[in-house]
């Protein structure tokens, strides 16, 4: 990265901005790497944390995590609307990470001191059964996970973008920087993830969970720490209001000109103003959607102002801004198909945790704590971005001579059909481990009771790498997705847009646990699919429904992908290609 240019002032922004991207770097990926090693290290291990150190029942704890997980990634989505509207990334990233290292404060403080978790199972004071928390050792847990909650919901949205403000857009270096940065982005995430399933989750499992869960609070002050300590070279970009003003805006006017004929020739009798200094590319019209065009029809009540626009833009929008509603709402059908594809994946840092902890885990004398496996996963992803980024986008460029390869629908389209795969195989995995747990010699008792199988748990690798490949394709395929086919402005919701379809994922597969628990726990023959002891139940079922859930997915995938135009298409139906633009692959 070289150094970078001043910003050239114009008409419009007479303040000459002073970027300082490679200054700005050190702090800011110091302040991205201890953050997410302690937001890691906390969450990472936390099915066995509640139910080993909580006593709760795996359901409990299954479902528990499910809602942590789904509220933690709708939070971004309120933290971008405040973060676009009123507060600016940089103040929405310190009041996020101050909450965030007191919720991993809060949750070293439930390992270390024993009044604020239950007796553990099997001592003297508690020797008939395994008490579960109390409701004042419940409110200080779901505390931490409220304080974990608010600050993900400002870091998610906004540490991306906040990066990428360091840099001159308008420059080729800066250009440079903003593409290096977002490679050492995801670098930090890969790092961390590494450290957190193996380091931090060893010592949580082998060592002292006090010791454990109190290396992330730690670490996310040196974050906290990093972070201020740049704060007088950032680039601080003022917030400009939020963008969905102007979506509503367009379906208020919508509504009340709902009686209202379309034009025959909606292109040149529309209104068409778009301010000088508006930063968005220029849409088409499309015929999608055409009862948001009535919004844009003007009246005899309508009254256009000197510089061409709207005196009331709650009853006249311009032809741009209807068609950027537009794009927002054909994305709405895709995105809805991410949240089946993610329970595929969800299943894999809760079930499969559980499926470790009655399998032998043991390399030689080395006992591999259950939550480290799922470092296959990232690891397979980790492999597969750069093979996929430097030797299958230029083999596939020369047989369909796209600028990607394949389109990024395709690209999703293949992750759902691995999500099936992965599913699959998990359940075929359970169903043997289970089989050799009831037929053959086990080799001891797991820590909630069950016995634990001979059947080593290396056998679930191949499912942690098809979850892998499947986030490779899927996932990031998803996260480009957004950024091309929003509006320019809305790119802080576009990231937060992912980590809805999470959220949505996470609460549907709480919901499948406990619907799936509560059919099954009565049932006669065929006994609770999702029992403590995984030996008595029918974890595999319950994956083979996943499958059969993920196969009505991809056929309202392809269906949605077929009806699909990218953005500037206009109305061309475009549904293999992609506008071609920058030869470059994003990741």
């Amino acid at each position: 990265m070289e150094k970078e240019e001043k910003a050239i002032p114009s008409v419009e922004s007479p303040e000459v901005i002073d970027y300082r991207g490679v200054r700005a770097m050190p702090f800011i990926i110091g302040n991205e790497i201890f953050e997410k090693l302690g937001t890691i290290g906390t969450s990472s291990n936390l099915m066995v944390y509640l139910t080993s150190v909580f006593n709760m029942k795996s359901v409990t704890a299954a479902t528990l995590i499910n809602i942590f997980s789904g509220t933690t990634n709708i939070a971004p989505l309120v933290g971008a609307f405040f973060s676009d509207s009123y507060c600016g990334r940089f103040k929405t990233l310190a009041f996020a990470s101050i909450c965030s290292l007191l919720g991993m404060t809060v949750m070293m403080l439930t390992a270390a001191i024993s009044k604020l978790h239950p007796p553990h199972c099997g001592t003297k004071e508690n020797h008939e059964l395994c008490k579960g928390p109390t409701t004042s050792q419940l409110a200080f847990l779901l505390t931490g996970f409220g304080l974990l909650i608010t600050g993900a919901g400002g870091i998610r949205p906004c540490n991306l973008a906040f990066g990428a403000d360091q840099f001159n857009p308008a420059t080729e270096s800066g250009k440079r920087g903003i593409n290096s940065f977002f490679n050492w982005y995801y670098f930090t995430f890969t790092f961390a993830v590494m450290i957190s399933v193996t380091f931090i989750v060893y010592l949580q499992s082998n060592v002292s969970w006090a010791l454990g869960l109190g290396i992330p609070p730690c670490l996310m002050f040196i974050s906290c720490v990093l972070f201020f300590a740049g704060s007088r070279i950032y680039v601080k970009v003022k917030p400009q209001g939020s963008p969905l003003t102007g979506v509503v805006q367009v379906l208020v006017a919508a509504s009340k000109k709902r009686y209202l004929k379309q034009p025959d020739h909606p292109e040149l009798s529309l209104f068409s103003h778009i301010p000088t200094n508006y930063i968005n590319s220029k849409l088409p019209h499309t015929d999608q959607f055409r009862f948001l065009d009535k919004s844009a029809i003007i009246t005899m009540e309508d009254q256009i102002k000197a510089d061409g626009s709207a005196s009331n833009p709650w009853r006249l929008c311009s032809v741009q801004q209807v068609e950027e509603v537009k794009c927002i709402m054909r994305v709405i059908p895709i995105w809805a198909s991410s949240i089946i594809f993610h329970v595929a994946i969800v299943q894999q840092h809760t079930y499969a945790v559980l499926q470790a902890l009655q399998s032998d885990r043991h390399l030689g004398s080395f006992e591999v704590p259950a939550a480290s496996y799922s470092i296959f996963s990232m690891l397979s992803l980790t492999i597969w971005i750069p093979f996929y980024d430097r030797i299958v986008i230029p083999f596939l460029q020369k047989h369909t001579g796209k600028a990607d390869g394949i389109t990024l629908l395709q690209r999703m389209g293949t992750g759902i059909v691995l999500s099936v795969i992965t599913m699959l195989v998990s359940a075929v995995f359970e169903e043997q481990r289970r089989t050799v747990a009831l037929t053959r010699t086990t080799i001891g008792t797991a820590p909630k009771g069950g016995a634990i199988s001979s059947m080593s748990t290396s056998w679930l690798i191949p499912q942690l790498v098809l979850t892998g490949l499947s986030e490779g394709f899927n996932s990031i395929g998803q996260i480009e997705f957004y950024y091309k086919q929003f509006p320019e402005n809305m790119r802080s919701i576009a990231g937060s847009f992912f980590f809805c379809g999470l959220a949505g994922s996470n609460y549907l597969s709480g919901f499948l646990v406990s619907v799936v628990h509560k059919i099954t726990e009565n049932q006669a023959g065929g006994g609770d699919w999702l029992p403590e002891d995984l030996n008595n139940g029918k974890l595999d079922w319950f994956y083979y429904m996943i499958a059969a859930l993920g196969v009505v997915n991809f056929v309202y995938f392809l269906m949605c992908a077929k009806w699909y135009r990218y953005k500037g298409a206009g109305d061309r139906v475009e549904v293999a290609m992609e506008a071609k633009g920058s030869s470059k692959h994003v990741v």
